[in-house]
């Protein structure tokens, strides 16, 4: 068994990563930094550490997560999961060198790209799962695909990350429309609002209702929980496609179940990294 995580050198990546270890034959740490990486390495146990591969990712360069497929290749012939963890809420409106806003590139287009790439080598193994972190701000997203990069509008770092959150859930069911048939599961989850400094990062009332919130937050460890449930279990096919929260499938957004609003996503995300595909 063969698992790729990307962002599993900090937070709820990192738990996740160590608690699936014992699990698999290859672990590949797909992250854009080599040090955090090799502390990571370093903090399994020695009988595990072998199993560890690190693969430079960075999910705002599109260059990078093309090279990284060949990489991927060289480590493995098939993979068995896919944990697309990584993520950010970035305070101001940031254009990545491919000309992408960075909380679209880095929370969807990114995981986008990276996810068509592999498709592969998923579909060579017996049971292929894809795994969306996505959250619950999924419920505030007010998605403009006449904008989606906020070209034209106004930049609000939460309501740039919600959108993102809402097109996590909405990637995880069209990857089930095309390629179920083939054997691919994939879900959604909400990992809890995880006690970070990943708020702090925004500013205004966003920041304030965070700081409020503070000590009702879980743990890293408590909301890698569900990402490790569906990565170690087998789901009943019936919730294949399942947005999931607190190990359980969970309804999300009326936006999130439209049909439309999955295949303009998906359109809309091709058309963007039709160079790349």
């Amino acid at each position: 068994m063969n698992l790729a995580i990307t962002g599993p050198t900090s937070g709820i990546g990192a738990e996740t990563f160590k608690a699936l270890t014992k699990d698999f034959d290859k672990l590949l740490i797909l992250a854009r930094n080599l040090d955090k990486a090799k502390d990571l390495i370093q903090s399994l146990d020695s009988n595990i550490r072998t199993k560890a591969v690190f693969v430079p990712l960075d999910l705002a360069d599109m260059n990078s997560i093309v090279k990284s497929i060949a990489l991927i290749e060289k480590e493995v012939e098939h993979l068995d999961v896919l944990i697309n963890n990584a993520g950010g809420i970035f305070q101001n409106k940031e254009i990545t060198k491919d000309g992408f806003e960075l909380t679209f590139s880095a929370n969807h287009l990114g995981h986008f790209l990276l996810t068509h790439h592999l498709i592969p080598l998923l579909l060579k193994s017996k049971s292929p799962k894809v795994i969306n972190v996505s959250s619950e701000a999924h419920r505030a997203a007010k998605p403009n695909f006449n904008d989606v990069q906020y070209e034209n509008g106004n930049y609000s770092s939460f309501n740039a990350y919600a959108n993102a959150k809402l097109f996590n859930i909405l990637f995880t069911k069209s990857l089930v429309d095309r390629y179920s048939s083939k054997g691919l599961s994939s879900f959604a989850l909400h990992p809890g609002v995880v006690k970070s400094n990943f708020g702090m990062e925004t500013s205004g009332v966003f920041k304030f209702l965070w700081k409020l919130a503070t000590p009702f937050m879980v743990t890293p460890k408590e909301g890698a929980k569900t990402s490790i449930y569906l990565a170690k279990n087998k789901i009943d096919k019936s919730y294949n496609g399942y947005y999931f929260k607190n190990s359980k499938p969970n309804t999300p957004s009326t936006t999130a179940r439209s049909k439309k609003m999955q295949e303009r996503l998906w359109q809309e995300s091709e058309r963007l990294l039709n160079k790349w595909l």
